[in-house]
């Protein structure tokens, strides 16, 4: 029987860790805190397909996106983590109004679901949203869009893998990795050491730190953000994921709100730890921009905001694979990781038990120039925003 060690419990090393002792590997999971503790808890977390291109990179999240019905399926409960609502959109200026509109016709070229409709629709659509908070003419509306729990998605992930004999170890760091003859062959991390024929590097935003300890580097850079939640609101009635040109919020789990707002994140600073919001003023911003979207809101308190670091490969592409002079070691580091997080975890854990390259993958390789035609929405605002240094 192989072994492989997984460092990260997120997202993307929950999947893997799933795909592989569901593959018949000795599996063990190493995580510096605890299974979705790092920037898995605090991410958006919405089916981002919509944003994509080229349209190879389209597919991959839209076959990802429907993966993860396929995983609910293994066990019977569904895919308990996913909740369909629709995603609407506007934007006021000329220029948003303009990439919304141009987005919407590549997406229905490419035979994506979305329409267009009036803002009169918001009252069916969402209707506790403040009507004047929407001056724009038109809507665009993907009717089959979600949002994940994804600490939920993780766990479910994590204890599928655990009843097939994975070990999961929590609260150990990574120090170093063992070497023999030029190939990674396992980890050390406090005094302890797992010898595994694979490594595969899902540390996300520390995953460029992993590179360095095999004496390479990967073309990533640490994105700070923040995600906002508030208490139960029932009232607010938010059955979609509004995307406006202030402040994006969708449901959470228990009757609440989770909120991000780009501008908001441009302002932060690239100092802190991980789990420092830093300027407290930015977090009441946040709660207002969505207090103005949502008069709910106004009457409720903010549980608080979390401030995640987000991995973004240089030019918005996943990097999944070995960088040469590491064999051994094989990354998997997207921002995109909630979405891609099911495809990802399975083509990974085919390569590593087959020995076979996934053609899927061959545009994502580490050691590939960077890709040009990426127009993401998301990648181009948080290029406008501060980085911090690839070693925490």
């Amino acid at each position: 029987m192989s072994r492989a060690v997984v460092i990260g419990a997120g997202v993307l090393g929950a999947s893997v860790a799933h795909h592989l002792a569901r593959s018949g590997v000795a599996v063990t999971v190493i995580d510096a805190a605890g299974p979705a503790s790092g920037t898995s808890s605090a991410t958006f977390a919405i089916d981002v397909t919509h944003l994509k291109t080229p349209y190879a990179y389209y597919e991959l999240n839209r076959r990802s996106a429907a993966a993860h019905l396929t995983l609910g399926e293994e066990d019977g409960a569904g895919a308990v983590w996913r909740h369909a609502v629709p995603l609407v959109q506007w934007g006021h200026t000329a220029r948003e109004r303009r990439v919304i509109e141009e987005r919407a016709r590549r997406l229905r070229e490419w035979g994506h679901p979305c329409r267009t409709t009036g803002p009169k629709a918001l009252a069916e659509l969402a209707p506790g949203v403040d009507p004047a908070s929407c001056r724009a003419d038109e809507l665009v509306v993907h009717d089959h869009a979600a949002w994940y729990d994804a600490p939920l998605f993780a766990r479910t992930l994590l204890d599928r893998a655990a009843r097939r004999g994975a070990a999961v170890h929590y609260g150990l760091r990574v120090t170093g990795l063992l070497r023999r003859g030029g190939r990674v062959v396992g980890v050390e991390s406090e005094g302890r050491r797992w010898e595994a024929d694979h490594v595969v590097n899902c540390a996300g935003p520390d995953a460029g730190r992993i590179a360095e300890l095999a004496g390479t580097a990967l073309p990533l850079t640490r994105i700070p953000g923040l995600v906002g939640e508030s208490v139960p609101v029932p009232e607010a009635r938010l059955g979609a994921i509004l995307a406006t040109p202030g402040v994006d919020l969708r449901p959470a789990p228990g009757d609440r709100v989770c909120s991000i707002s780009w501008p908001v994140d441009a302002r932060l600073t690239a100092d802190g730890a991980p789990g420092d919001t830093q300027d407290p003023s930015l977090e009441a911003e946040l709660h207002r921009l969505g207090q103005e979207v949502l008069p709910a809101l106004r009457g409720a308190a903010a549980t608080g905001v979390r401030r995640g670091v987000r991995p973004v490969p240089s030019d918005g592409l996943p990097l999944v694979g070995e960088v040469p002079g590491a064999a051994g070691l094989y990354h998997v580091v997207t921002h995109s990781g909630v979405t891609l997080a099911p495809l990802l975890g399975e083509l990974t854990a085919r390569e590593l038990t087959t020995g076979t390259p996934a053609a899927e993958l061959a545009a994502y390789r580490p050691a590939r120039e960077p890709a040009t035609g990426v127009r993401d929405e998301s990648l181009q605002v948080m290029r406008s925003q501060p980085t911090i240094s690839a070693r925490p």
